[in-house]
């Protein structure tokens, strides 16, 4: 079988192996973990592509990020498919595959290792750790921006292979694209370097006779040329200066990307303080994620999509992993000019997950699943060419590495089918994150969201205490079982717990809000109003506040001022107050 016959049928496979692991993922709901901001809840994307829309793209700091093509992928999806999710997922699953096939593209054209290539893009296209970026429908941005940083790669080589102005411009375009996608991509300068250094191998100097074979053609960029040359494998700076300046247009636009990200995420409030998390928990955390990273691809076990932060860590589990950490990195480094692909596999892992390990805490998680999407390719690589070093001189080595790969490929997509079906709604995920970790107060109070908008809200109060045990001053918690026992019917209990949410913060107007509509339900409606008053207060655009307000006016006889909260309400696109005033023949 030819070359190109063996490339094709491992792209079949591929395709075949993702589909039978992850196609339970169109039978999947969207779920109530940010899949509202970014889908079904905002109007901007509900609206599909518009000329709007795609400004709004480009110039919002909504949801703590800035990547307007993320933004534009899911208006598109809207526009062809509307809210049903399984066309949502489907995109998402397409995503994925078309990554895995790019990375097993890039990876055989500059290493010329076929079934290494294979391998490393079969685990990346199985393995159970990549469920969350595939499954979660916000998380778009990993899968589309994974899918620009093959590409990158790929425009890379082909730079590589006749250096040209254009053909660095497509690497540029394919890198901004990749960045207005998912700004976690500002360390793909870093991996091109090691790529310069290990396959493609433009770090050292070389003479006419190393760059051609025999019959004295020029060898192609992607050629493994450890098989010509055995001996040590010495960078030279003179070839190294030329390839840093090659890429200072690309770091520029890293550092660019990393200055918006922080600001934006600082003002969103969705950078913790150090106040919050101290700087050594941090860094221990830090330390200790790296390392259950690579225990979790090992064994993808009690995978959940919220790790707690812990407030405190083992000393011996830190000082164990940070040791471990630092012996890895010395032998890869040590051993680097005669294993090449050991050194580039750990530094790519350990570089690409630098701006997610948590230094810069963004969010309530210890780590997270999708962190690994794209730097466990590093630890991919190490195991493909490690593994074959290794093994040189079994017996029988191809049928035993091809068993083994077997075996390993699948477990794991046996693994990740039964992840993806944790998937399956919100209850079911917040439920399988509740088994598998302790004290998570966020899994307790999705669920519990989940559960009243079914209509158990005994089961979701239920899950509000467990919240509020674990997390006394979480306000919305309070809020929340506020709305419990308002749809139960008991609204002295609300408004206790709405009491409590707005003792935590003053300002929580969607708290008077509601303590509003529970007096207006006891029939108090001057203390209804008393407290639509002090939400408009906070924010006068609340239109849901002035429609409220409107019925406790009309309770008390004063229509003319029902009528004029109505019309505002209505003016603010609040779609029960137009209704209410068409029906009447009213126009505002």
């Amino acid at each position: 079988m030819s070359t190109k016959m063996r490339f094709l049928m491992i792209c079949i496979v591929l395709t075949i192996a993702i589909l039978i692991a992850f196609w339970q993922v169109t039978q999947c709901d969207f779920t109530n973990y940010d899949d509202p901001a970014y889908i079904t809840e905002n109007d901007h994307i509900q609206n599909g592509l518009t000329m709007a829309g795609i400004r709004w793209a480009f110039t919002t700091d909504y949801a703590e990020n800035w990547h307007p093509l993320t933004w534009l992928s899911h208006m598109l999806d809207v526009q062809l498919f509307g809210l049903r999710p399984r066309w949502h997922h489907l995109t998402n699953l397409l995503f994925h595959l078309a990554n895995t096939l790019l990375l097993f593209f890039v990876l055989n054209r500059m290493t010329n290792a076929l079934w290494k290539s294979a391998f490393v893009a079969a685990l990346f296209a199985l393995h159970p750790l990549h469920v969350e970026s595939v499954a979660w429908v916000a998380e778009r941005k990993d899968v589309l921006s994974a899918f620009f940083w093959m590409l990158t790669l790929g425009a890379y080589g082909y730079y590589v292979e006749r250096p040209k102005v254009q053909r660095y411009l497509l690497v540029v375009v394919f890198f901004v694209l990749g960045l207005m996608s998912k700004p976690m991509l500002v360390t793909l300068p870093f991996v091109l370097l090691l790529l310069d250094y290990w396959p493609l191998r433009r770090l050292e100097q070389t003479t006419s006779v190393e760059q051609k074979g025999k019959s004295g053609k020029k060898r192609p960029a992607g050629h493994d040329m450890k098989a010509d040359k055995p001996a040590d494998y010495q960078p030279q700076w003179a070839v190294i200066r030329p390839r840093l300046w090659e890429k200072i247009p690309l770091i520029a636009l890293a550092a660019l990307s990393s200055i918006v990200t922080f600001l934006v995420q600082q003002k969103g409030g969705a950078v913790a303080s150090f106040e919050a998390i101290p700087v050594g928990v941090r860094i221990a955390n830090a330390v200790v994620s790296y390392v259950a990273y690579i225990g979790q691809m090992i064994w993808p076990h009690d995978l959940a999509v919220l790790y707690p932060h812990p407030v405190l860590l083992p000393p011996w589990q830190v000082f164990g992993s940070a040791i471990l950490l630092i012996a890895v990195t010395i032998t890869a480094i040590w051993h680097a000019r005669r294993n090449p692909h050991m050194a580039v596999g750990w530094l790519w892992y350990a570089g690409t997950l630098v701006p997610v390990i948590g230094i810069v805490q963004v969010g309530l998680q210890a780590r997270a699943d999708r962190y690994t999407y794209l730097p466990q390719i590093g630890l991919f690589i190490m195991a493909a060419w490690g593994v074959s070093d290794l093994s040189k001189n079994w017996r029988h080595r191809k049928e035993v590495l091809f068993a083994a790969s077997s075996v390993i490929l699948l477990c794991l997509c046996i693994v990740t089918r039964t992840q993806v079906r944790y998937w399956q709604n919100s209850i079911t995920l917040f439920g399988h994150a509740l088994q598998v970790t302790e004290n998570n107060y966020t899994a307790y109070y999705n669920r519990g969201t989940a559960l009243a908008k079914r209509g158990d809200y005994q089961q979701a109060i239920g899950d509000y205490d467990k919240v509020i045990e674990i997390n006394p001053t979480y306000k919305e918690a309070y809020n929340n079982r506020g709305n419990a026992y308002a749809s139960l019917g008991n609204y002295r209990q609300a408004i206790e717990n709405y009491d409590k949410a707005l003792e935590i913060n003053p300002k929580h107007i969607t708290a008077y809000n509601n303590r509003g509509n529970a007096y207006l339900l006891l029939g108090n409606n001057r203390q209804a109003i008393g407290n639509y008053d002090k939400a408009l207060k906070i924010d006068p655009n609340y239109a849901e506040a002035y429609y409220n307000r409107g019925h406790a006016y009309a309770n008390l006889g004063n229509d003319k001022q029902a009528l004029e909260d109505w019309k505002t309400a209505a003016r603010l696109g609040y779609i029960s107050a137009q209704n209410r005033l068409k029906s009447r023949g009213i126009g505002w």
